[in-house]
């Protein structure tokens, strides 16, 4: 028997042994989280852990269900400033890749300096931008844009050329304008690599708005476990971080279904 019949046969086993364990994974998948909460919990009373060191998840949930008024608060002011930077970032990215796609040379000139930016600590930001622009919006705003805008450009500027050589070289030779280019070849290129960009940039936005937060703000979830952490009330600082998680995983969720509307051929 050949190499390659003993390959082919060894690859037919291995599919049919994953296709069962992907099937047990689907259903188990959801019970992932509450299996996790409950060990922690039980792990936490049966062990005596102090509630000032980690709480158990129901004194979290209590503390969430009690002041969720408090928590709603705060979080649509995260929420805002989380959207509002990721939406001036995405879109300062999107305009200098179209830019550099246009102009390459510009691509050469900008890089260095985006990738100095990004290897400054954030911490050592967001109180200087807290120093010029005060303790409103602004801060938290370009915080949020600056942490999105690395993963949007470069998402962007990979997806607009990776376009097919054959197919640039006949627009060409249509005698298609740039803006015929980018519009007809270069942007569907680059639209599924919107959603990598979103992916990766809405967790992001969220970290950059509550690390401006805790610099000095009036309200916003990254306000509220500043408070909590000062005092050592865990359950309060546990809450504010469960509910910034969960609107984490729900802006990720909701781009991870526009990737699977927009680009259904890739997944």
């Amino acid at each position: 028997m050949s190499s390659r019949v003993l390959l082919q046969a060894s690859a037919r086993l291995i599919i049919r042994t994953a296709r069962p364990a992907r099937g047990w994974l689907r259903i188990a998948l959801p019970f992932a989280l509450p299996a996790a909460l409950l060990a922690w919990e039980l792990t936490v009373r049966i062990l005596r852990v102090p509630v000032y060191l980690v709480p158990p998840p129901s004194r979290i949930f209590a503390v969430l269900w009690s002041e969720r008024a408090l928590y709603l608060q705060a979080a649509t002011v995260t929420l805002g400033e989380a959207i509002a930077g990721l939406a001036l970032g995405m879109g300062i990215a999107l305009g200098l890749a179209v830019a550099a796609t246009f102009y390459p040379p510009l691509e050469r000139a900008v890089m260095p300096l985006v990738l100095l930016l990004k290897a400054i600590p954030l911490v050592a930001i967001a109180p200087i931008l807290t120093l010029w622009f005060g303790f409103g919006l602004i801060p938290k705003v370009l915080m949020t844009a600056l942490l999105t805008f690395y993963p949007a450009l470069v998402s962007w500027m990979t997806g607009l050329q990776a376009v097919d050589p054959a197919a640039l070289e006949l627009m060409r030779a249509w005698n298609a304008s740039d803006w015929e280019i980018l519009r007809h070849l270069r942007w569907p290129s680059a639209r599924p690599y919107t959603f990598t960009a979103l992916k990766t940039a809405i967790p992001l936005a969220f970290i950059g708005a509550v690390v401006a937060e805790w610099t000095g703000a009036s309200g916003g979830l990254g306000r509220a476990m500043w408070l909590a952490q000062t005092n050592l009330d865990m359950p309060r600082l546990f809450a504010a971080a469960f509910l910034l998680a969960a609107m984490s995983l729900t802006g990720y969720g909701l781009a991870a279904w526009g990737e699977r509307r927009v680009a259904w051929w890739r997944l």
